[in-house]
């Protein structure tokens, strides 16, 4: 990074590159928290069998549009979340190198677990919205036939609704639920995947006249960090799904806190339990990060900024 550190264009490529790579998986997404939240039916199966058979039941029964629900608030929220995550870690490497100007590797592991930490601002209610609105089919199928084939229609819901709900029964707090679940996994994430981005991305072939890595090196390290990351906090991602839904299917558990949940989990459904999703939540995030990372440093932002003539040098 350069020795000036200029934040502007850095925030909007951090935006740009969240919405792109949330519009690209959205769906993949959706599949993998409907797979995670599922528990064992009363008939001692679950409802759905695998990622291909979640995705044609939700496609089936909800249509084309159904694979994007809860997609709305997620692309709303997802600009500051990834403009705090991107741009955060830049930061926290900008001001964490040492007097050679280089980064120790448990400074580039502080610098991402602190763009982790500050980005739970905006990711805890994002992901408490979303997930409503993701498991609302599930959850309504579960209740509606109690172990029976078939699947209902989902209540209606919007995250305005949800969100204000929540805010009038238990204030700010209400939208926050879950954060430190949150914190345990994107704190852990990050600071996996940051460094692990870096050292991968520096290996690769730089574009001609600049320091920065040419565009397709950019994703395919955003795409082998993100899927080494993503993976191995899988665990933490399950239960902070888990904790984070307000609605449980008819006989389904409820949690109280993280140490509950990962004991109730482990004791009712086994180990294999917490890597519930896992395939799904690389396909998210693996190229999630590779697509955000390649708009990122492609610097989008700053060719758009100096067509109009602002100043990003």
């Amino acid at each position: 990074m350069d020795a000036s550190f200029i934040p502007i264009p850095k925030i909007i490529n951090g935006g740009i590159a969240g919405i792109v790579g949330v519009t690209c998986v959205f769906p993949i997404d959706l599949v993998k928290t409907r797979l995670q939240n599922q528990q064992v039916l009363p008939n001692g199966k679950p409802m759905y069998s695998s990622l291909i058979d979640c995705a044609s039941k939700t496609l089936k029964n909800e249509g084309f549009f159904g694979m994007y629900r809860g997609s709305g608030v997620n692309l709303l929220l997802i600009t500051p979340e990834k403009a705090i995550k991107l741009v955060g870690n830049d930061f926290f490497r900008h001001i964490l190198k040492n007097d050679k100007n280089k980064l120790t590797l448990p400074r580039e592991v502080l610098a991402g677990g602190g763009a982790g930490l500050f980005q739970i601002v905006a990711t805890t209610p994002m992901e408490l919205l979303k997930i409503q609105l993701q498991d609302a089919g599930r959850s309504a199928s579960v209740d509606k036939t109690a172990g029976a084939e078939g699947a209902v229609k989902p209540q209606k819901l919007s995250a305005t609704k949800i969100a204000l709900d929540l805010f009038r029964e238990k204030g700010i707090l209400g939208i926050y639920k879950g954060f430190r679940a949150t914190m345990l996994r994107d704190v852990t994430f990050s600071a996996m995947y940051f460094p692990l981005f870096a050292h991968l991305n520096a290996m690769g072939k730089r574009r001609e006249g600049s320091d920065q890595a040419v565009f397709y090196h950019s994703f395919i390290s955003g795409l082998s960090a993100g899927c080494v990351a993503s993976f191995s906090v899988t665990p933490f991602d399950v239960v902070k799904t888990r904790l984070q839904t307000l609605h449980k299917g008819a006989g389904e558990q409820s949690y109280n806190g993280i140490v509950d949940c990962f004991r109730k989990v482990y004791m009712l459904e086994g180990p294999k339990a917490f890597f519930k999703g896992a395939f799904c939540r690389v396909l998210v995030i693996a190229p999630l990060f590779g697509i955000a990372q390649t708009v990122y440093y492609l610097g989008i932002a700053e060719r758009l900024l100096a067509a109009v003539g602002y100043e990003t040098q």
